[in-house]
């Protein structure tokens, strides 16, 4: 780091939770986007218990920004260690450690140390990533504190699920309805708008309106990561109705040898405490589990069968052929 604008930030969150189950919450990468607001998408390209290797989507400052990681992790110390192989520009070095110390009565101290760089005499870059950096370590602590001190109810408010239609017609056709969701409200009269932004190849900023049965409009706001390689748009809310605490996706088209499997994967966190507000008084979290399962599960399964409906009318048949 020589030359470089080397700063040092600590941040400190006391939780109403054990330690392991604070460190547990840190050390599954996978589950970040449920539980870290800036996060939108973790890729795992390696772990061994040990040592994790992932690619990161994010946003900072505004943007939306991605990066390749490192952790070495050491669960009897309930440290981490990270640093970014290729960190994302304007930084030039980032990287930091986590640390979960047990306090008495159940309770763990959160600690997040973060050391970055950025070239000598960027000081606009500089000011803007000390600023990024800032502004999402007290969101991380402050989602990791409030999901955490959950713990007992966690895994009724954690939803994971998909819903698949069979195409007989190309991939690519498929994977082009999916991706071009501005297109989404001629098809679908629920949809009222959708506007995409795409200033960066692959990265789309999707807002959604949408209308609801009793007539009211709802929008929603994400983030959508295009893999057309993989056949994969993986996705974000950074917007959600009031029952939602965070929610993400995948949208994947899997080829084989007899035709395409179209699938949508939804990841929930719910909010406990909206599930009276939204969906009346004596509501409870099995009848909140089943609605989010059919609402968002019969949207997608539209969207499904829209691709599925495009893919195969673009398709000529054996007879207009001749």
């Amino acid at each position: 780091m020589s030359g470089e604008r080397v700063q040092h930030t600590s941040y400190s969150v006391d939780v109403a939770a054990p330690a392991g189950v604070v460190y547990a919450l840190l050390a599954d990468t996978t589950q970040w986007p449920l539980f870290v607001p800036p996060s939108i998408h973790v890729e795992r390209l390696d772990f061994d218990g040990t040592s994790d290797r992932f690619g990161m989507w994010a946003t900072a400052g505004g943007t939306v920004t991605s990066w390749v990681s490192r952790r070495s992790l050491d669960p009897a110390r309930r440290t981490i260690d990270f640093h970014q192989e290729v960190p994302a520009p304007p930084a030039t070095a980032m990287g930091g450690r986590w640390e979960v110390d047990e306090l008495a009565g159940g309770r763990a101290r959160l600690t997040l140390h973060h050391r970055f760089a950025t070239a000598p005499g960027d000081a606009a870059g500089a000011r803007w990533l000390a600023e990024a950096t800032d502004a999402n370590s007290h969101a991380e602590l402050e989602q990791l504190k409030r999901t955490a001190e959950q713990w007992t109810a966690l895994d009724g408010l954690l939803l994971s699920f998909e819903d698949s239609v069979r195409v007989e017609g190309p991939p690519e056709l498929v994977y082009d309805f999916l991706y071009r969701v501005a297109d989404w409200p001629a098809h679908l009269p629920e949809i009222t708008r959708a506007h995409v932004t795409e200033d960066r190849t692959g990265v789309q900023l999707l807002t959604l309106d949408t209308r609801a049965a009793d007539g009211t409009t709802d929008t929603s706001e994400s983030v959508r990561v295009c893999l057309p390689h993989a056949g994969r748009i993986v996705y974000k809310r950074t917007r959600t109705p009031r029952l939602l605490a965070a929610h993400t996706g995948e949208w994947s088209v899997d080829p084989d040898e007899t035709g395409v499997t179209a699938v949508a994967t939804h990841r929930v966190l719910l909010r406990a405490e909206d599930i009276e507000p939204v969906l009346g008084a004596g509501a409870d979290l099995a009848q909140a589990r089943d609605h989010v399962r059919r609402s968002l599960g019969g949207a997608s399964t539209r969207v499904l069968h829209l691709a599925r409906r495009h893919a195969e009318t673009a398709v000529p048949t054996l007879s207009a052929r001749r």
